[in-house]
């Protein structure tokens, strides 16, 4: 870790910007602690590039091997299945083309560099799909392979390229995560002063000169055509690894100043690290001129940006609504790209023509109603029909899809209030099943992971995932006093499950409760300290129990299992730390609880919402009092308008618990 710091110092000097020095990019990139890489990349863009190791994670690398078996170029950060990407592989070598040793590392966000036993230095800068990665060689024989057929996991499919002078230009296709769909990248990568080539199928090897010490690697990726790729390769090629270093640099600090926060100094640390992981995926697929690929293989034209590289099933009760509060003009985007997954070829997972990696849509419609009551344009008329035939598909036949089906249910009810009486039926039919399946917590099975057929889970998790009908599951649990009780029950004595998303929103049914301060304190509790963890995505309810912080800025940050699945792990620390959360996606109501800072400040489109919590202290986790603009809010909940208006959240904290808010709770009911 001394290393770790030293080299991390040594890349903060060459960038100024206070929250990109924040980042640790390491965070998250040892052993199953997250998947995550240090890769240099731009936000939501998808060219990615950092060492593939031996051994190696899901994203390809692992921070405590040394050896190197070149650089890869793509990979979807924190996803499982094994991991996905991997493409294009470029080795330098001197003398043998054979794996490189690692002496030494730094990185920061949008800057990777290394240094080899063998005298080869890396330094790569990412800036949108464009990066420079130039090498130091030692004088005598070097030179680079190739493998442009090279994918992690097997997931290669196909590779097609042309080579004019020192040019390469291709397209590559290659299976998304879990290998259910399969998506093409475009590419453009150019050696300018390489000295020869050698071609056999899918592999090259290019010479250089003995005499040359620095050479550097262009690279380009479009998800439209070979020809945008150029087009994007020529016009950055033009600039030095300075000129690309400092771009990226900035471009970060932008992303990243959406929100500031002032506090403990490793709080602000962390805050900054997760929010890096936050701001990877979706990828932009849009050119300068708007054309874009659909999920049907065609071209189309957009004003606004468009996205693809989803994880909607993750990431909706969490990084979706972070990033609409901290970047609503790009969300417009997303949203109108999610939209076009029902107009171009929609499917649950992937299907054969994706834009870009991705991993799964499920839950696309809630996030649309989302979208649509926080005042953003969706033409839901004209994908009606696709969003009815979804419905079809959904699959009854598990408790677990059962609950989740209603969900999607209840929000087709709410996107076309014409049909809700049909829709709102088949939401409330989701009791039938709740009291065959998850009422009775006597049965042997109800610690067991994926019993009866779910889905990485317990039924004693997946029993609160009704969130759109809390005051209805309240009467079937047999009312307040029960329903309060079994909350008790279910976090003091450890059955959630922290590792994985179903049971990941629980926590806020504190505020439907008779106790609402445990939401308060459990947040805490989970995001900043030592805890107890029995739950994993290889267990059932461990005899042994794992005892340590959920989330740490180190190499293995995350809980063991516990993948950050696209930036959804990331975004609930983010949330809980700013003291919002929304119980509801579908609703635009936010629980507050306290942050983890005595100042948030969210820059809101220029309202911005500051959050002030005077005279805090980490043992004063309870609210005591809100005031909203100076007056008492008088409740435990704020709506997204009024947070869009801008303005100050003061929050006064407490070490003991108290009733604040307890007669103006907001709770969901059909």
């Amino acid at each position: 870790m001394k290393k770790l710091l030293l080299f991390l110092l040594l890349c903060y000097a060459a960038t100024a910007s206070a929250q990109t020095d924040r980042v640790n990019v390491f965070l998250g990139s040892s052993g199953d602690h997250g998947q995550l890489s240090p890769a240099a990349s731009s936000p939501f863009h998808q060219l990615s590039v950092v060492p593939f190791t031996n051994p190696a994670t899901h994203t390809g690398y692992e921070y405590l091997a040394k050896e190197i078996k070149g650089f890869t170029h793509n990979r979807l950060e924190g996803v499982g299945c094994m991991g996905s990407g991997g493409l294009i592989l470029i080795r330098p070598f001197v003398e043998n083309d054979k794996p490189l040793t690692k002496v030494g590392e730094q990185a920061c966000p949008g800057y990777y560099a290394v240094h080899t036993a063998e005298g080869i230095g890396v330094e790569v800068a990412v800036d949108n799909d464009f990066g420079k990665e130039q090498y130091t060689f030692p004088v005598g024989k070097k030179g680079f392979f190739i493998d442009l057929g090279h994918a992690f996991n097997g997931a290669f499919v196909d590779n097609e390229f042309t080579l004019t002078g020192n040019l390469l230009l291709g397209k590559v296709r290659a299976k998304t995560t879990c290998h259910v769909g399969t998506y093409t990248i475009y590419y453009a990568l150019e050696i300018p002063k390489a000295s020869g080539w050698r071609k056999e199928g899918n592999k090259i090897w290019v010479d250089l000169n003995e005499q040359t010490k620095i050479m550097d690697i262009n690279i380009a990726f479009s998800a439209v055509n070979q020809n945008d790729a150029k087009k994007v390769l020529e016009e950055y090629a033009k600039l030095d690894f300075a000129a690309v270093k400092k771009r990226t640099a900035d471009r970060w600090k932008n992303s990243l100043s959406a929100l500031r926060v002032k506090g403990d100094p490793d709080k602000v640390n962390l805050f900054y690290s997760l929010l890096y992981r936050s701001l990877q995926s979706p990828y932009v697929i849009s050119n300068a001129q708007g054309d874009f690929r659909g999920t049907d293989g065609k071209i189309h034209h957009a004003k606004e940006t468009r996205y693809h590289g989803w994880a909607i099933w993750d990431n909706y009760k969490t990084q979706l609504p972070l990033l609409e509060l901290i970047n609503p003009k790009m969300y417009q985007g997303l949203i109108s790209s999610i939209a076009n997954l029902y107009r171009y070829g929609k499917f649950d997972f992937a299907g054969p023509s994706e834009p870009a990696n991705s991993v799964r849509t499920e839950h696309a419609a809630i996030v649309l109603l989302d979208a649509v009551k926080k005042g953003f344009q969706v033409d839901m008329e004209g994908i009606k029909d696709s969003l009815i035939r979804d419905t079809l598909r959904f699959d009854f036949r598990k408790p677990d899809k059962y609950l989740e089906g209603c969900y999607d249910l209840w929000a087709m009810a709410k996107l076309f209030p014409q049909d809700s009486k049909i829709y709102l039926e088949r939401a409330r039919s989701y009791q039938v099943i709740w009291n065959k399946e998850f009422k009775d917590l006597a049965k042997r099975d109800v610690d067991r992971m994926s019993a009866r057929e779910m889905y990485q889970g317990t039924i004693r998790q997946y029993r609160w995932n009704v969130p759109f009908d809390v005051d209805g599951l309240k009467r079937l649990i047999g009312g307040e006093e029960d329903f309060t009780q079994q909350l008790d029950e279910f976090y003091d004595g450890y059955y959630f499950n922290r590792a994985n998303e179903p049971d990941m929103q629980s926590l806020t049914l504190y505020y439907a409760s008779k106790k609402p301060w445990r939401y308060q304190e459990w947040v805490h509790r989970i995001a900043l300290d030592t805890t107890i963890q029995y739950y994993f995505n290889d267990n059932s309810r461990g005899i042994g129990a794992h005892i340590d912080k959920i989330y740490k800025n180190e190499p293995k940050a995350l809980v063991r299992t516990m993948d950050d699945d696209a930036g959804t792990m990331s975004s609930w620390w983010v949330l809980s730390a700013i003291g919002l959360q929304q119980p509801l996606v579908g609703e635009p109501i936010f629980y507050i609880s306290v942050p983890f800072f005595d100042q948030v400040i969210l820059e809101n489109n220029g309202r911005p919402l500051t959050i002030e919590v005077p005279n805090a202290t980490a043992k004063k986790r309870y609210i005591k009092s809100i005031q909203w603009n100076g007056k008492d809010l008088g409740r435990l909940w704020i709506k997204h308008a009024e947070i869009r208006q801008g303005g100050t959240l003061r929050i006064e904290s407490s070490e003991e618990p108290t009733e604040y808010g307890i007669d103006s709770r907001w709770i969901s009911a059909l």
